[in-house]
C-alpha cells in the first residue's frame, strides 16, 4: 500500500491511497489525515482491507504534493552508516550508531524548494532510506522492531556542512535549516518492500549522477537501528528517521562540490519513488 497527501503547507491536507493505476484515491472518509495522532496498527488495516477503487479519485489538480505523512514529532539520524561513506569522509567505520536530530521545521514535500540563505557556504545532498514509526518503541528487540514500523519513505538529508562542522556544537544546527528534509513523494507500506536491505538509490545535480548506492551497504540494518534507538527513547507513531546516505555527497569529492542557487536536484530510491528541488534563495 502507497499512502500519499495533498495540500499546502499551512491547510487542510487530502490523504490518499494510491491504486493499482497509480491513481490517488481520497481516504478522508476513513481518517482525517495521516500523521502522529493517527497512525496506528488498527489504521493501516483498515487501509489495507479497503479496496482503493472503493474509494472517490482525489481532486488533487493543481495542488501540492506534501510529505506522506503529518509532520512528525521527532525527526531522527543515523550518522556515517554506509560503509562506503564512511570511507569517503575518511572516518573510521562506527562501532555503534551515530544518532542525531534535525528540527522539525525542515519537514518539507518531495518537490518543495530548497532555501538557500546568504550565510550558507556548504550546501550539500543526502539521498537516505526514512523509516516511519507506526507504534511506540521503547526496549524492543531487533526480532521485534519491524512490528513498530509503519513503513518506509524517500528522504534528501540536506546540510549545511560548514555550520555542522565548522561552527561549535552539535551537527543539529548543519541540519536544521527549513526544508532540509524533503520526504515523499509516498510512504509505502513496509509489505510494499521485498527486502529493504537491497534497494538501489541515485541523486543527480543538475542532471549529473552524484550518488549511486544501495541499502545493502548500511553498517546498521533497519532493525538494529530501531532496536538501538529504543535503548536510549521512545519512538513515537510519525517519528521519521533518516538511516543515513552512500557516497557521493558534495563534500567528498575533490574539490568539493556544493549547492547554489538554481541547481536542480533529483534523486529517487527503488520502490519509493523519485523527488525533485531547485535550490531558491531565502
Amino acid at each position: 500500500m502507497k499512502l500519499s497527501r495533498y495540500g499546502d503547507r499551512h491547510g487542510t491536507k487530502t490523504p490518499c491511497i494510491i491504486d493499482d493505476d497509480g491513481v490517488a484515491r481520497d481516504a478522508s472518509s476513513i481518517v482525517t489525515d495521516f500523521g502522529p495522532r493517527t497512525l496506528s496498527p488498527e489504521l493501516l488495516a483498515q487501509l489495507s482491507n479497503t479496496d482503493p477503487k472503493t474509494l472517490p479519485v482525489a481532486d488533487i489538480a493543481g495542488k501540492r504534493l506534501a510529505p506522506p505523512v503529518a509532520q512528525p514529532f521527532n525527526i531522527w539520524c543515523v550518522g556515517l552508516n554506509y560503509t562506503d561513506h564512511a570511507k569517503e569522509a575518511g572516518l573510521p567505520v562506527p562501532d555503534e550508531p551515530i544518532l542525531f536530530n534535525k528540527s522539525t521545521v525542515t519537514y518539507c514535500g518531495p518537490n518543495d524548494n530548497i532555501l538557500k540563505s546568504a550565510q550558507m557556504t556548504k550546501l550539500d545532498w543526502e539521498v537516505e532510506l526514512g523509516i516511519v514509526i507506526g507504534k511506540p518503541a521503547l526496549n524492543i528487540s531487533k526480532e521485534n522492531a519491524m512490528d513498530h514500523v509503519a513503513g518506509f519513505v524517500l528522504v534528501n538529508d540536506l546540510s549545511e556542512r560548514a555550520w555542522q562542522m565548522e561552527r561549535a556544537g552539535q551537527w543539529v544546527k548543519g541540519k536544521s535549516f527549513p526544508n532540509f528534509c524533503p520526504t515523499g513523494p509516498f510512504m509505502a507500506t513496509k509489505d510494499e518492500i521485498e527486502n529493504v536491505q537491497s534497494l538501489g538509490m541515485w541523486l543527480d545535480v543538475n542532471g549529473k549522477r552524484m550518488q549511486t548506492g544501495n541499502t545493502a551497504t548500511m553498517i546498521f540494518d533497519v532493525e538494529t537501528i530501531l532496536s538501538y534507538m529504543s535503548e536510549f527513547t521512545r519512538l513515537e507513531a510519525g517519528d521519521l528517521i533518516c538511516t543515513g546516505t552512500p557516497p557521493g555527497v558534495g563534500a567528498g569529492m575533490k574539490p568539493p562540490v556544493w549547492l547554489n542557487e538554481g541547481d536542480e536536484v533529483s534523486l529517487g530510491i527503488d520502490g519509493l519513488g523519485s523527488q525533485k528541488q531547485t535550490v531558491t534563495a531565502l
